[in-house]
């Protein structure tokens, strides 16, 4: 269905892989187009889909824009704003907003928007020769897709600081340090890892994962009376839940519930 990734759906799991290895999947507009139209194929409710899976193929998971995918010569310099309002920043709000867990398997170098494709993800495991780049300084520009907001939430603002502003390789194992990924594995684990968690995630309560990082991701901008409200809101909603109905009654009889994800 794609040129430029490839989408494969197995035991409620999706598995989106940018496909552009000769070009350590850097992000054209093409690509950016039809990751948008794969996540709003996964977000349909009888997609059957209950978590997804992002990585990269070959070597990197994403180099991040496409320098050579615009004209950037002196008399034609491009509005960057138009790229970001058309293809980055759809995508990003709709990976945000998908109604299932997301687990990006990060195999290589991701940097850039690559970088915060990754971010979007509910866990990020990273293969331990990878790692991450807020390269954007180094071509005189600011970070984008998400990168700003996300960092401070997930690392703190001096060290977002140092990414931005500094332009320096992150590798795998001190951005599980600092807490911005989930794990860093060995390389050749790292598919299996990841699988295994999205396995985990597709046969959990999906739409209680789904409260759960709408809850938490809106917790950062809330007041607690807010928050304490948006709860009761979710356990309203949950409450009715065909999951929920089933983890009751595998509590009172002692075995393992089977979640529908209804």
């Amino acid at each position: 269905m794609f040129e430029h990734l490839t989408l494969t759906v197995d035991h409620g799991i999706a598995i989106l892989t940018l496909n552009r290895p000769d070009r350590l999947n850097a992000l054209s507009m093409a690509l950016l187009e039809e990751m948008q139209q794969a996540v709003a194929q996964i977000s349909k409710p009888d997609s059957g889909v209950r978590c997804v899976l992002l990585t990269g193929a070959g070597r990197g998971f994403s180099s991040g824009a496409d320098l050579a995918d615009r004209d950037v010569s002196d008399d034609t310099m491009p509005d960057l704003s138009q790229r970001l309002r058309q293809g980055y920043n759809p995508l990003i709000k709709a990976l945000v907003a998908l109604p299932v867990p997301m687990v990006a398997a990060v195999n290589g170098p991701a940097a850039g928007a690559g970088m915060s494709l990754a971010l979007c993800a509910d866990f990020i495991l990273a293969a331990r020769s990878a790692y991450f780049l807020q390269a954007f300084v180094n071509i005189g520009l600011a970070p984008d897709a998400g990168s700003t907001y996300f960092l401070p939430r997930l690392i703190g603002p001096a060290r977002a600081a140092r990414l931005a502003m500094l332009g320096e390789k992150l590798p795998a194992s001190t951005a599980e340090d600092w807490g911005l990924i989930h794990k860093a594995v060995d390389d050749s684990d790292l598919m299996a890892e990841a699988m295994a968690l999205a396995k985990k995630l597709a046969e959990g309560p999906t739409r209680a994962l789904s409260k759960i990082r709408t809850l938490l991701r809106e917790s950062l901008d809330n007041s607690l009376e807010d928050q304490l409200e948006q709860e009761a809101d979710a356990q309203k909603s949950l409450g009715y839940s065909e999951d929920f109905k089933a983890g009751i009654m595998g509590f009172l009889s002692k075995t393992p519930p089977r979640f529908q994800g209804k």
